[in-house]
């Protein structure tokens, strides 16, 4: 009995026909890819090329590197922290070296000075070797949260700062981080001077990615340090000098505690991306110990967050200095997702959602897709199916190696064209380049979750994309929701006779094959857990659900025999389920109201 086919096959076979780059170019950051807008048409099925641009670009991005570039082992370079010679360079010919690990304060250095609103960033008055790198990333205009946050950074001011994803902010705090480390002449061996912590090892490594490209002409060293990666080489790396080290919270305290010769006592800059979702995904007891074992004379503190809870107020409060600039390039806008995305939604019933999904990335095969489940088994499902009925997709979510997930991700991201299907761990920061569509197949948990997905596309100042949601009838309600959200959304119909019907054979091979079919009541079995969790269950009511339809979008002719038992404690508030910290992209673990038992061996 044949097993579902492996997604690197079938995703490597078109790459290597539409001769897209591999996964092993690490060095090339994601934020610095695009693709030109294409004038939108009118068909559902013919889409715009969504530009990934972050900044107005004044040339093309350079073309994919050479074969002997590509073979670079991708494990060595997400754990490789880049050293550079401090002797190289014109920073080595500065007149006094630094003694030591100790270094001048910042009260002996000035940044450089910026007046009124500028928008280019030759206006900036930065160092030759910045500029260098912003010219050969292709960036010429600063979006509207670099206008904003870099002349108060250059200047030393603290920075709370909130913007929709996609707005540009990775480059808005890396540039004045870098900036303090050439004007303090950092070497490798004064250890530590920036700290970036991110919530996804994902996010981390794009940031990586920014921070390769504006270092490439300094002598200063940067490093990732990530769950999953080889902690011994990390450590290895920390103790030669780090001087710009982007982190995880929970590696990032792992070293901080336990790793020799690691010196972060000269820490000048801690950045804090994303800080609403690392308290979500559980990491808010890992952050207050991080911060408190952090030196906070001289340091500067960026704070970035898309929106403002209780808990980031908590956060702002012992990380920042008193009096810190509070910055909401959003907070006039009409509405709160970007103006190049088209958004729409469908109206499904549960049985023809996978048909209606099946038909839709058939017909846009030479599109770049990406579709969004709830649960890690819903992802591990569809993938498995897709790719052995020869509709070939790539899938990211929580429950993957670390290795594979970076794999995934950045051979996704040298696409020109292909399908991703994914939990949440992607919806976050992330800036994949040219996204054509974003497929919401399984509901989002509340409006911001649903901003934050659709933010994949349409990224940069002027990029186009669109996005689908299906809803089943007895879900429309969270229309209102979006609305309340100032999120536009309009009705896409899509006529029967366009839907290829393929359920019968959907049941027939899920019913013969073993591994489908064990992978199908995984999926299944998640689906229901995953929507008995939502946090709008005024809308999202599990009670409400067909099974029968439900059981036939997973290709069953009958629901599996699992028994679910609902009781009270479904009514309690979801704060309750994420106190604990949870694996990015799986589900929350569920007290005894809701359980699934097996009534005989599947």
């Amino acid at each position: 009995m044949p097993g579902p086919v492996d997604t690197a096959k079938s995703i490597n076979k078109r790459k290597r026909k539409h001769g897209s780059k591999t996964e092993s170019d690490v060095a090339k950051p994601v934020e610095a890819k695009s693709s030109p807008a294409v004038t939108p048409k009118k068909s559902i099925a013919s889409t715009p090329k969504a530009s990934a641009e972050k900044s107005t670009k004044k040339r093309k991005v350079s073309p994919s590197p050479s074969a002997e570039e590509d073979s670079a082992d991708e494990a060595e370079a997400v754990e490789d922290v880049e050293e550079v010679d401090a002797e190289e360079g014109s920073d080595a010919e500065d007149t006094e070296a630094v003694n030591g690990t100790d270094l001048p304060t910042m009260e002996d250095v000035r940044l450089p000075q910026t007046e009124g609103k500028l928008q280019k960033f030759t206006e900036l008055n930065l160092s030759e070797k910045t500029m260098q790198g912003i010219n050969d990333m292709g960036f010429t205009t600063m979006t509207e949260i670099q206008q904003r946050t870099v002349p108060p950074l250059l200047a030393g001011r603290d920075v709370l700062g909130a913007a929709k994803t996609g707005s540009g902010k990775t480059l808005a705090f890396l540039l004045p981080a870098i900036e303090m480390l050439h004007a303090l002449r950092f070497k490798p061996r004064n250890g530590t001077g920036v700290l970036v912590v991110s919530p996804t090892r994902e996010l981390a490594l794009q940031i990586f990615g920014v921070a390769r490209e504006l270092m490439a002409h300094h002598s200063q060293t940067y490093g990732i340090v990530i769950g999953g990666a080889n902690r011994r080489a990390e450590a290895e790396k920390l103790m030669k000098g780090v001087n710009l080290l982007i982190a995880t919270p929970g590696r990032l305290l792992d070293h901080l505690q336990n790793t020799q010769g690691f010196i972060f006592k000269n820490l000048k800059t801690l950045v804090i991306d994303e800080a609403d979702r690392i308290l979500e995904v559980g990491f808010e007891d890992e952050m207050r110990q991080i911060v408190k074992i952090l030196p906070k004379e001289e340091r500067q503190t960026m704070l970035f967050s898309a929106t403002q809870t209780t808990k980031v107020e908590d956060l702002a409060r012992i990380s920042l200095r008193p009096g810190p600039l509070y910055i909401n390039v959003d907070h006039s806008k009409e509405h709160s997702t970007v103006a190049g995305l088209e958004q729409g939604y469908v109206v499904c019933e549960a049985d023809k959602r996978f048909l209606l999904l099946f038909s839709f990335l058939k017909r846009n095969l030479k599109k770049k897709i990406i579709v969004f489940f709830s649960s890690c088994n819903c992802v591990k499902y569809h993938a498995e199916l897709l790719n052995y009925i020869d509709l070939p997709v790539l899938e990211l979510h929580g429950k993957q190696k670390q290795q594979k997930r970076t794999n995934t991700f950045f051979e996704f991201c040298n696409a020109k064209q292909g399908t991703l299907i994914c939990t949440d761990v992607a919806a976050r920061g992330l800036d994949i380049p040219a996204v054509d569509w974003i497929i919401q197949f399984d509901p989002p948990d509340d409006p911001r979750d649903y901003i934050h997905r659709v933010g994949r596309t349409a990224r940069g100042t002027e990029g186009k994309g669109r996005s689908l949601m299906f809803l089943q009838p007895s879900e429309v309600g969270f229309l209102k929701h979006l609305k309340d959200a100032r999120v536009p959304v309009v009705e896409f119909e899509f006529p029967a006779s366009k839907i290829v019907n393929v359920q019968s054979q959907l049941e027939k091979l899920i019913g013969q094959n073993y591994y489908l079919n064990k992978s199908a009541k995984d999926g299944y079995r998640s689906y229901l857990q995953a929507y008995a969790s939502h946090s709008l269950r005024t809308v999202f009511d599990v009670n409400k659900l067909d099974l029968v339809k439900v059981a036939k979008g997973f290709g069953f002719n009958a629901p599996p025999r699992i028994d679910i038992q609902l009781g009270s404690s479904l009514s309690r508030d979801k704060k309750q389920e994420q106190q604990g910290r949870r694996t990015y992209g799986s589900q929350p673990k569920h007290g005894a109201g809701l359980k699934f038992k097996r009534k005989h061996n599947d």
